[in-house]
């Protein structure tokens, strides 16, 4: 799901199929979720949003992301005190976050649905939002803290 105008296409497409009115607002937002290079917060993406909706609030950006989220079609990672989305992953992955700057990057193994499914099967619990977050410091921070550490 790398190109960013077919999964432009694949949002609107599901909010249609469901009969969501599609407001220029709501196109955008999707438009800028779809061509995210990483994981936005919410602010970040009313922030860009507002440059051509000057008048779009915040909460509207926090319902639509709901909406999107509950549909299966972002993924919510929840940092301490704000949250960020990913578009373009909708599926569920590790996230490696930055305990310095908060940048967050996907790592690149799946999650081993036999493991889930022994893993609900030993402890009676039904896995509904399977996450991983795997928290450290990013190369850049890394070298901050320890500069010695750089290659």
């Amino acid at each position: 799901m790398n190109d960013p105008e077919s999964r432009f296409h694949e949002l609107i497409a599901a909010l249609k199929e469901r009969h969501y009115r599609l407001t220029p607002q709501r196109m955008e937002l999707v438009r800028l979720i779809a061509a995210s290079a990483g994981h936005p917060s919410a602010a970040q993406l009313h922030s860009r949003i507002k440059e051509q909706f000057p008048t779009m609030s915040l909460a509207t950006v926090y319902k639509t992301l709901a909406l999107l989220k509950e549909m299966g079609l972002v993924l919510e990672i929840d940092l301490r005190d704000d949250s960020h989305y990913d578009g373009k992953h909708p599926k569920p992955h590790p996230h490696l976050v930055c305990i310095k700057c908060n940048k967050i990057i996907d790592g690149e193994v799946s999650l081993d649905q036999e493991s889930l499914r022994k893993l609900e099967k030993e402890s009676g619990y039904t896995i509904l939002r399977p996450r991983i977050l795997l928290y450290g410091l990013c190369p850049d921070c890394k070298i901050k803290v320890n500069p010695q550490s750089s290659p």
